[in-house]
Formats: structure tokens, C-alpha cells, sequence
């Protein structure tokens, strides 16, 4: 099993209401943001179901890490910081994303946080054919396994 990164890439209009469901359980309510899961069954089925508007891969520990320090965000529109989870956890960000991906913590263990994170439009753009077109033929959306990561990077 696996954590995977799942980025909403299209916008709300003209969606059918059963994916905007799904895509609602999932935490994904708006262009742009990004949940942290792991790959369940019951995850992977709500991934295809989602598929065409959705990009999502394996995400390592560096990019969790960065995800969580620089769009961390806290109930109250507040910023998530490295001594609020020491406070609260007794972990320290290294040793808290060590325990993440070994599956004995969940970012819902850190009382407050949002489960989702918000991310901006990547630096120099989305790949060349755009957001309608799967990774695969050279667009945006579907499975891009370890290239997850540098989306994220240019998104933060």
C-alpha cells in the first residue's frame, strides 16, 4: 500500500452531480486542491470514477513534507507550523512524515489541520495539450506515478 496525491485539475462547471459527490467525499472541492490518501480499494474505485478531472500519483516523503510546511492550514484560516504539531504530537515534521508513510499516523491525528491542502496553478504551466487530455497522450489528467511529485513542487 501506498500514499497517493490526488489533484482536482477542472473547475465545478457542467459536472455530473454523482462525481461531484465523489470528488466531495474525497475533500476535493475546488480547482487545485490536493489530498493526501492512502491507495484503499475503495480509494482506487473513487479515483476512476473521477479520472477525467483529476490528476494523481505516488507522492514521496520530501514533497509530503514540503506540502504540509508551506500549505499546511490549520481550522480559523490559521498556518499550520512545525511547533503547533510539537505541541500536539510530540513528533517533530520529520519524524511525523517518517510515521505517515509507514501508516501508523494520519494527518488527521494533528487536531485542526484541514485535510486538504490548496495549491496554486503551477510555475511555467500544465503540460502542453492542456487539462482535457490524459498524462498519457501528453495532457494533465490520470495516473502519472512518480511525476506527481514535480507538479506538486511547481504548484507550492
Amino acid at each position: 500500500m501506498k500514499r497517493i496525491a490526488i489533484i482536482r485539475i477542472r473547475g465545478r462547471v457542467k459536472v455530473k452531480k454523482e462525481i461531484e459527490d465523489t470528488m466531495r467525499l474525497l475533500r476535493l472541492f475546488n480547482k487545485h486542491s490536493c489530498v493526501v490518501v492512502s491507495s484503499t480499494e475503495s480509494v482506487v474505485g473513487m479515483i476512476k470514477k473521477i479520472k477525467d478531472y483529476v490528476t494523481w500519483g505516488e507522492i514521496n516523503e520530501e514533497t509530503f513534507k514540503n506540502l504540509l510546511e508551506k500549505r499546511g492550514k490549520l481550522a480559523g484560516k490559521q498556518k499550520f507550523s512545525e511547533a503547533y504539531l510539537k505541541e500536539k504530537t510530540k513528533l517533530n515534521l520529520n519524524d511525523f512524515v517518517k510515521e505517515f508513510f509507514e501508516f501508523k499516523k494520519e494527518l488527521k491525528d494533528i487536531p485542526g489541520l484541514k485535510l486538504f491542502f490548496k495549491l496554486c496553478s503551477p510555475r511555467k504551466g500544465f503540460e502542453k495539450k492542456g487539462i482535457k487530455v490524459p498524462f498519457s497522450l501528453g495532457g494533465v489528467l490520470g495516473y502519472r506515478k512518480e511525476k506527481i511529485n514535480d507538479l506538486i513542487m511547481r504548484m507550492l
